[in-house]
């Protein structure tokens, strides 16, 4: 789950839920009447649901569930609209680099060196990364059991309020040509379905630029029957002793703290289908089970100058090879020369809080301060072009660091643990390098790049 991995595909579905047709109550984002700061929080409360998390699962999970039950929603992090940084295409980068003690992205580096960030806002991960939208796969659906038609419904009903075609310019067309070229085949344009081969995917983002999150889909809630607080930290579930009165540990309720620091008292309904949904992420959630007493996928980049300015564009085009590598793109991205220093400062930090031996010798750290600090302008005159596994053999491990939930866990990846992995990641590389070196790609008439790579 390293930082880039945070672009991929933002599938969901609700498969199994009761989609309902019509929502004669529903209100329009931002002007959700039922959003509030956790401050204004009662000190205690009662629901038949409580959802852990507004993210891109919570979000969904909590406005269905509100057409039948009361549902409490708890988010650590702020709103995201009104934000610039998050509803604006051409900000993107600036959210992520976004450092101060409320920003929507918290910066972490994992203990084998992985720089990376969680999302602490309503809408979670799509309101940080780059917004592409696409299908599972049908062998996956297949694999966990789904319903065919509750999942065509379920993407019907995200798609009305967060998927958009996006436009294709130069540099998007450039990698899709490329990809077509070397045999990332057949071409099936634009689409959202997960098939092999080179297609434009959906974009969260529409043709004016403007970000859409998972927050917009408490459009379809029941505003009468669901309270979402703000800046609401969950430091604590709790669960009933083993044997009273249930055989095993049941969760009944959370503690959670508000952003003046005062503690709230949040509890399930009596009926037995009540329950307490953690959808915190994947750090977030086994961190808040080990508070409470319980106990990514490898991704590689490859930077390309342009001779010329080329537009700003998210994840776009797709390149779904037949070794399960994923080939993406996007361009003209701002990042600011404070974002390298505070990349190498918190690097060089974390070896020594840590006492981890660096990954990087000292002469290849400095070769990469170099390269940062010559690419990284006021805007970046290029792309990006990277590729990342599904399903990776390795395993990492996540411990506490500290008992404070607002604390970063302990994690560490091992991305490249298994052979397998790191196979699959050099045959990305070697077909990115390969697009890079294409007719299609360096050709006159765009003159994105005019370069020669290889591989050794």
């Amino acid at each position: 789950m390293d930082l880039w991995y945070s672009w991929e595909f933002i599938v969901i579905a609700l498969a199994g839920f009761s989609m309902f047709r019509s929502f004669c109550h529903s209100e329009k984002a931002p002007y959700y009447t039922f959003v509030h700061e956790a401050t204004s929080a009662p000190h205690v409360l009662y629901y038949d649901y409580i959802v852990i998390g507004g993210g891109t699962s919570g979000c969904p999970l909590a406005a269905t569930l509100s057409q039948g039950a009361s549902v409490l929603v708890l988010e650590r992090g702020g709103s995201p609209y009104g934000n610039p940084k998050i509803m604006n295409i051409a900000n993107f980068a600036d959210s992520l680099s976004d450092t101060s003690p409320n920003s929507a992205s918290q910066q972490f580096i994992s203990d084998d060196g992985v720089y990376n960030a969680r999302a602490r806002v309503l809408g979670g991960e799509s309101a940080l990364n780059a917004g592409f939208y696409t299908h599972a796969s049908v062998d996956y659906m297949r694999k966990a059991g789904w319903n065919p038609e509750f999942v065509d419904e379920s993407y019907a009903w995200v798609e009305n309020k967060v998927a958009f075609e996006p436009p294709m310019l130069q540099w998007q067309s450039a990698v899709r040509d490329g990809l077509i070229e070397v045999g990332v085949l057949p071409y099936n344009g634009f689409t959202y379905d997960h098939i092999h081969g080179t297609k434009v995917g959906g974009s969260i983002f529409d043709k004016y630029g403007h970000g859409h999150t998972a927050a917009d889909l408490l459009e379809y809630a029941e505003p009468r029957n669901i309270s979402v607080y703000l800046h609401a930290t969950v430091h604590k579930i709790l669960f009933t002793e083993t044997g009273k009165p249930w055989p095993r540990p049941r969760a009944y309720g959370v503690v959670f703290e508000d952003s003046s620091g005062l503690k709230h008292w949040a509890y399930l309904g009596r009926s037995s289908k009540n329950e307490i949904i953690i959808s915190a992420g994947a750090l977030g959630s086994p961190q808040l089970l080990m508070l409470s007493g319980m106990a990514d996928n490898p991704m590689n980049l490859l930077f390309i100058p342009s001779p010329l300015l080329v537009e700003v564009s998210l994840i776009q085009v797709v390149g779904i090879t037949k070794f399960d590598s994923y080939i993406e793109t996007a361009s003209g991205l701002s990042f600011a020369y404070s974002w390298v220093h505070q990349f190498i400062r918190k690097y060089e930090l974390h070896l020594n809080e840590t006492g981890q031996p660096s990954a990087m010798t000292a002469e290849a750290m400095y070769r990469a301060i170099e390269t940062l600090n010559s690419l990284v302008t006021e805007t970046l005159q290029g792309g990006v072009i990277l590729e990342k596994i599904i399903g990776p053999v390795s395993t990492g491990e996540l411990k506490l660091r500290t008992t404070n939930p607002h604390d970063n866990p302990s994690v560490k990846f091992n991305y490249f643990k298994e052979p397998e992995d790191l196979n699959r990641c050099v045959q990305g590389m070697r077909t990115i390098i390969e697009v890079v070196n294409s007719r299609a790609f360096s050709k006159s008439d765009t003159k994105i790049c005019r370069c020669k790579l290889s591989l050794t």
